[in-house]
């Protein structure tokens, strides 16, 4: 063990053995009351502020009741303990944690601060943002181990810890190093991929489908020259991933092989745009519109609001019905049947008289109906009309028209007939029934 790893381990014991005599308790006490007035005082705010007016936008007060949580309890309780630990100076009393408290706290209200600060101006992706918590508590542990001269210590401990490799070695700060590198590369490539993906998803002269073309294939390219410029950054040769590459390549033929189908179906079917954001497709039993065009999966949201992840693989390989492929005007049928006691060609202009009345039924194509057959029970008819807005739903529509095509049938006196059978008996059958009876007198 170094010089640095004894250090460091001396000063932790230090500092557990410094809480261990009694004129120490004092900062102990101080620091928990610090912390239960500062706790109180934090928890009263975020009362008042989730009792505050919300006329303003709902984004603009959640912020602010959020920050003001976040920022109210480390500012107390750094106040608080920086005001006892002055207190206790004045006193003759060990004051030394308490300055330290106080000040951490400090800075972590500062770093809770700054960070919501950057996110609102930078505004950046879900992956920085849901990072929010981690980067928070890593940048407040640095900050800590520093103002307690443990920086050099720590990095000693951990330089310790090695893999020869060859002449050298490869030592567990070597991989934090790595591991933080390319974190914070591949954190700005996500950052300035997602710039590039709003500035061109705003753009209006760009079809969809060529505009999420885009945005995936230069938000993928910044990210693997973030990953290549963060290994370079640490001192990784580059052309040594040539192994790296032959090995992921075996990988993707085995073991990733679903996973890089799908990856190069995404690309296909932006590439030749034939299902698009907004699209109204019908796959296997799914029918509903398509939401999100990605990498891996495209999202299908049905009537239901429930959203169906399907891999881009299944959507190239199987028979997708689009709906509004070519034209968004689809045609839609509806069979009806009459009986045959009423007038067929009458009973053909209601139904184009509550086809008329549906504002969603278009009058350009106009709307058709026809005698198709002469079935069992009746005549068999069928309203044939178009719609434009499939992704509002086909059979709402339906259910209108069928109730249109009732009351008008009811108004005109034209019956919808049900399955009957007429059985013709011949006269004196059946005989076995007479001689029962007769028998029986």
């Amino acid at each position: 063990m170094n010089e640095q790893l004894q250090r460091l381990v001396d000063a932790i014991s230090e500092l557990v053995a410094r809480f261990q005599q009694p004129e120490q308790w004092w900062q102990i006490g101080v620091i928990a009351l610090s912390v239960a007035v500062a706790w109180l005082v934090a928890r009263t705010i975020a009362k008042f502020l989730a009792a505050g007016d919300r006329s303003g936008p709902m984004s603009a007060y959640r912020g602010v009741a959020r920050l003001g949580t976040w920022v109210a309890f480390p500012t107390f309780l750094g106040v608080l303990a920086l005001v006892a630990a002055a207190i206790m100076e004045r006193l003759g009393l060990p004051q030394a944690v308490a300055w330290l408290v106080g000040i951490l706290a400090l800075v972590l209200a500062a770093i809770h601060l700054v960070i919501d600060v950057l996110k609102r101006v930078l505004k950046p992706g879900p992956l920085l943002v849901a990072s929010e918590y981690l980067i928070t508590w890593i940048a407040w542990v640095l900050v800590a181990m520093y103002l307690l001269d443990w920086i050099e210590p720590a990095a000693s401990a951990l330089d310790s810890i090695a893999i020869p490799i060859g002449e050298g070695g490869f030592s567990l700060l070597d991989a934090l190093r790595v591991i933080a590198t390319l974190l914070i590369f591949l954190m700005i490539g996500g950052y300035l991929g997602s710039l590039v993906t709003r500035g061109i998803m705003a753009s209006k002269q760009i079809s969809i489908g060529v505009r999420v073309g885009i945005s995936k294939f230069l938000r993928f390219f910044l990210l693997v020259i973030a990953g290549l410029l963060g290994l370079n950054a640490v001192g990784i040769d580059l052309a040594a991933l040539a192994l790296f590459g032959g090995a992921l390549g075996i990988g993707l033929g085995f073991g990733l092989q679903r996973i890089a189908a799908n990856f190069v179906s995404g690309f296909i079917l932006v590439a030749d745009r034939s299902i698009r954001q907004g699209d109204v497709i019908t796959i296997g039993d799914r029918f509903g519109v398509v939401k999100e065009l990605r990498a891996r999966y495209i999202v299908v949201r049905d009537r239901d609001g429930v959203d169906t992840l399907i891999p881009n693989e299944n959507v190239i390989s199987t028979d997708v019905v689009n709906w509004s492929y070519g034209d968004r005007a689809i045609r839609l049928k509806l069979a009806v049947q009459i009986s045959y006691k009423d007038n067929p060609r009458k009973a053909l202009q209601l139904l184009l008289e509550a086809a008329a009345r549906h504002p969603r039924v278009l009058k350009k194509p106009p709307p058709a109906s026809r005698v198709m057959s002469f079935a069992d029970n009746g005549v068999s008819l069928e309203l044939r009309y178009w719609i434009t807005d499939p992704e509002d739903g086909i059979t709402n529509v339906r259910s209108d028209l069928y109730l249109d095509i009732w009351d008008l049938f009811e108004a005109n006196a034209i019956t919808i007939p049900y399955p009957q059978r007429d059985l013709h008996l011949p006269e004196g059958w059946p005989p076995r029934l007479e001689k029962e009876s007769t028998a029986g007198q």
